[in-house]
């Protein structure tokens, strides 16, 4: 699994005829990553190589206008070290590109727009110091002393402490009277001049901002960026705003979403996200939810109408749609006759594309247009047909095209191509629904169920419980080179993965249900879902079965080691999972912490003490696997030691498992298998009597 082909969504052409993607493979047998970029034929399928360097090239956009002519930047730079390159050329004959730009930092997050007179303007992104100019770690300067100092909350975030740089957008242009030489003025930085009190702009929103943060218009004219609420602190709130500027002014980016706008005073006062301008550049569609400290709050669609008036970007004629609809909007991408948008949304452990008209209300009820793959991204085509990329639980990579009529045509899959994945398929996947335990509920809880895929009928499986992280999160038919399904069914057992009060894509009533009660619905519906695996799946051992979860899923095993399913587990696995809830003010995601525990620790309705898994240790008794790593800041390792030490002084078996390089995930090769080495080690010796190896150090 972790050594298979890695492909990226294909991104198709102007006319829709051609798309590239990106493959990355690693080699255990020599550590070494290949990549190559490859050219897909969006009528036949077929797939041949592009001829570009994938070592090199960072990033291709096609150019508008044109059917194979490409821009693109590499990530080297003969005369500025650190800095990075811009190109124009031919996909198909790539050893013909033109140089075209030398920048002076690693600038990434390539758009480009052509305007009227053929000039192209183009945004990246890159750090930058408080002054504007574009940060170069190569070119720094750094102090002598090592001290990190700080007078404001939020010091760190994810797995970076702060420095004085922010992320910005620059924008640039390229003269068509000149062979595309960058003009004279350089790079604008188009987040200066933008007033704030708290909360410096910042665009990329970090940690996991990208080029969805921010857009240009097709004529080149407007541009728009995401940014925090600049009058709010960062570990207190989430609200964030879209800012707009015209790129023939120099007149700072306003935010017409911010205190004081239509929207705002409606009450849509949260963070904001997906920032896209129409075909026609008549219009932005944006997401947005409402509370301005609670992260998982339904993200809804709205649409306004821009133009630049005076120097001045104006937005007017804002309007939500299909406001009513109980599904997060999670992708936008406009119809070419800017008349509807197609949107991604979770549903029912599916990611789906929908459209929605302009013209919907707010009781417009999308319908999906996708398969039972959950779709990872599309494109629209000029004819409207999706470019679809998704993945599953048997497949780490599927491409296919579905018209306007619902036809679907299969280009690319997988699981025939790759021999790492040879024989998985959809028959080791299916679902299954329960009652839960949340009251006024009017739909069942939804769990997958994954066979080994050598399953064999009449014979029973030990069961692998997994519990998904969030907790406003979900266990989804998707691939993951995480906790890959297949792969834990694979060593013997029968995954089953539900999807209990807090899980996202059924509805915002089960998500907003556990605030305030991390312990009772979810971990009552977790008990209902074993009780019905139990009572309803013959194949199923639940008497040899183990529980695992990380993040919030940590914190669900946590919490059932101190109750009575714990008793009913050969062993847990809790990987970066809260042991001691009150540490949880460790991290600096407060808004988080106070939202889903009613407050701080002074509030009378704070929930801290009541699901606090450290207040039931007298019942410990189940061998426990601990991973927790060190540059997870959010959950800080402090706490998974502290767990580890306690079962440790209990006598319970245990063992801990840290990774200083690694964040709340394990993203390296060779660290995820090892990863996945011990915990099947730990879980295959309490199931089956395996052997413990002897790789953890001992006295």
């Amino acid at each position: 699994m972790l050594g298979a082909p890695r492909r990226s969504t294909p991104v198709p052409n102007p006319s829709g005829s051609l798309a590239y993607f990106t493959v990355t493979q690693y080699s255990f047998e020599n550590q070494t990553t290949s990549s190559s970029i490859q050219l897909l034929d969006v009528q036949s399928g077929e797939t041949t190589e592009s001829g570009l360097n994938a070592t090199e090239v960072n990033e291709i956009v096609w150019l508008p206008g044109t059917e194979t002519s490409i821009i693109y930047i590499n990530g080297t730079n003969d005369e500025v070290p650190g800095g990075v390159t811009l190109w124009i050329g031919d996909i198909l004959n790539p050893a013909q590109s033109t140089l075209v730009a030398s920048l002076e930092a690693p600038f990434s997050g390539l758009k480009v727009a052509n305007t009227t007179s053929g000039d192209l303007r183009f945004l990246v992104n890159s750090l930058a110091y408080p002054n504007g100019t574009a940060y170069n770690a190569e070119l720094a300067v750094t102090p002598a002393h090592s001290g990190r100092f700080y007078e404001d909350i939020y010091p760190r975030h994810w797995d970076t402490w702060l420095t004085k740089e922010r992320y910005a957008v620059f924008a640039g242009t390229l003269l068509a009277n000149s062979s595309y030489s960058l003009a004279q003025s350089g790079l604008r930085n188009l987040l200066q001049g933008v007033n704030f009190t708290a909360t410096r702009p910042e665009t990329p929103i970090q940690p996991f901002g990208d080029d969805g943060d921010y857009d240009i218009s097709p004529d080149g004219g407007i541009f728009a960026f995401l940014s925090k609420a600049p009058h709010l602190n960062k570990a207190n709130y989430t609200a964030s705003y879209v800012y707009l500027g015209s790129l023939e002014s120099s007149e700072p980016a306003v935010a017409f979403n911010g205190p004081g706008s239509e929207a705002y005073n409606a009450g849509h006062q949260g963070a904001s996200g997906l920032p896209s301008f129409s075909p026609d550049g008549s219009k932005l569609a944006y997401a947005q939810q409402d509370g301005d400290y609670y992260e998982s709050d339904r993200q809804k669609l709205y649409v306004v109408d821009v133009a630049v008036v005076g120097g001045i970007v104006s937005a007017s004629n804002y309007t939500g749609l299909a406001s009513n609809w109980d599904r997060w909007v999670s992708g936008i991408h406009w119809a070419p006759d800017s008349e509807s948008i197609f949107v991604l949304s979770e549903d029912w452990g599916i990611n789906r594309a929908f459209n929605i008209p302009l013209s919907a209300d707010d009781d417009f009820k999308p319908q999906n247009l996708t398969g039972v793959t959950s779709v990872t991204d599309f494109a629209v085509l000029p004819d409207s047909t999706l470019l679809v990329g998704s993945t599953s639980v048997w497949s780490s990579r599927e491409i296919y095209t579905v018209s306007s009529d619902g036809t679907t045509n299969t280009l690319f899959s997988a699981t025939e191509v790759d021999e790492e994945l040879s024989g998985l398929g959809p028959e080791t996947y299916s679902e299954i629904f329960f009652t839960g335990s949340l009251p006024d509920l009017e739909q069942k809880i939804h769990a997958l169920v994954v066979k080994p895929s050598n399953f064999v009928e009449n014979k029973t499986y030990p069961l692998a419980y997994i519990i998904h992280g969030g907790p406003q999160g979900s266990n989804a038919n998707k691939w993951s080179t995480g906790w890959n399904y297949q792969t834990w069914a694979d060593q013997g057992y029968v995954v089953v993965a539900p999807n209990p009060t807090g899980s996202t894509g059924f509805g915002q009533y089960l998500i907003d249900a556990i605030q305030g009660e991390w312990g009772s619905y979810p971990y009552e519906d977790v008990v209902l879902g074993w009780g019905y695996i139990k009572e309803n799946l013959p194949f199923v051992d639940t008497e040899n079965g183990i529980v695992a979860g990380a993040s919030y899923g940590g914190y669900m095993t946590n919490w059932i080691q101190g109750h009575d399913l714990g008793n009913e587990f050969k062993a847990i696995v809790t990987h970066d999972g809260i042991s001691q809830t009150k540490s949880s003010w460790a991290s600096e995601e407060l808004w988080f912490i106070r939202h889903d525990f009613n407050g701080t620790y002074e509030d009378p309705e704070a929930a801290y003490d009541l699901w606090n898994p450290l207040n039931h240790i007298g019942n410990w008794s189940t061998p426990q696997f601990v991973i927790h790593n060190t540059l997870d800041y959010r959950l800080p390792e402090s706490d998974g030691l502290q767990l580890f030490n306690i079962l440790q002084a209990k006598g319970i078996p245990s063992r801990f498992l840290n990774f200083p390089d690694e964040n709340h995930w394990v993203l390296g090769y060779e660290n995820s298998l090892f990863w996945h080495q011990e915990i099947f080690n730990w879980i295959n010796h309490y199931v089956k009597g395996q052997d413990l190896d002897t790789v953890p150090v001992g006295e």
